[in-house]
């Protein structure tokens, strides 16, 4: 059984809480709650948790992961800040230094407790030695399955095991049909 990567689980928390502190900073502003100026705190923080959490780490176990459609140009941003957001401890003490102020007006204050659990999954992610690698574009191309099959099979499913079919005229090297019961001369 493998072991698990923290850092995964804590990036797909920590882009659902940009979302919500997005929104709850949104509805924040939109409803013009007393205190509104922490709600537009919480759509500038949403916004930069979002592009921040947005591109996928690399799988440090098996060295492949699935990436998000159109990653790439938010992958290179993130990479040039370098060990500031390749560091686990870093984005720990981020996420949780951000998901303070949303707890001051009442539409932001889900968004900060699931970026504050996203800080402690960080954290449990940075204990156990784990790091952000991007995931770069692949440069080899595999050979598709469908290129590589010669001969689409003839029968419909369930097919019976090779052994078992009949085979064809065209592939059986002289008669059409092999008698399985030898003749013998005392028959003939």
């Amino acid at each position: 059984m493998g072991q698990i990567e923290w850092a995964m689980w804590a990036n797909e928390q920590a882009l659902a809480a940009g979302l919500i502190l997005l929104t709850g900073g949104i509805v924040g502003v939109a409803g013009q709650f007393r205190g509104w100026q922490f709600a537009a705190y919480g759509v500038a923080a949403g916004v930069f948790i979002c592009l921040l959490e947005y591109p996928r780490g690399k799988r440090l176990n098996k060295g492949t992961s699935m990436e998000r459609t159109g990653q790439q140009c938010l992958t290179v941003c993130v990479k040039a800040f370098g060990p500031v957001t390749k560091n686990y401890y870093v984005r720990a003490v981020l996420h949780a230094v951000l998901s303070v102020p949303g707890g001051f007006i009442l539409p932001t204050v889900l968004g900060c407790v699931s970026l504050g659990i996203a800080s402690l999954i960080y954290l449990a992610a940075a204990i156990r030695g784990e790091h952000w690698e991007p995931i770069l574009p692949q440069t080899e191309t595999k050979e598709r399955q469908g290129e590589s099959i010669k001969q689409p099979p003839q029968n419909p499913p369930p097919r019976p095991p090779a052994e078992v079919r009949r085979k064809r005229a065209e592939d059986v090297e002289g008669a059409a049909y092999v008698n399985p019961i030898p003749v013998t001369a005392n028959e003939s």
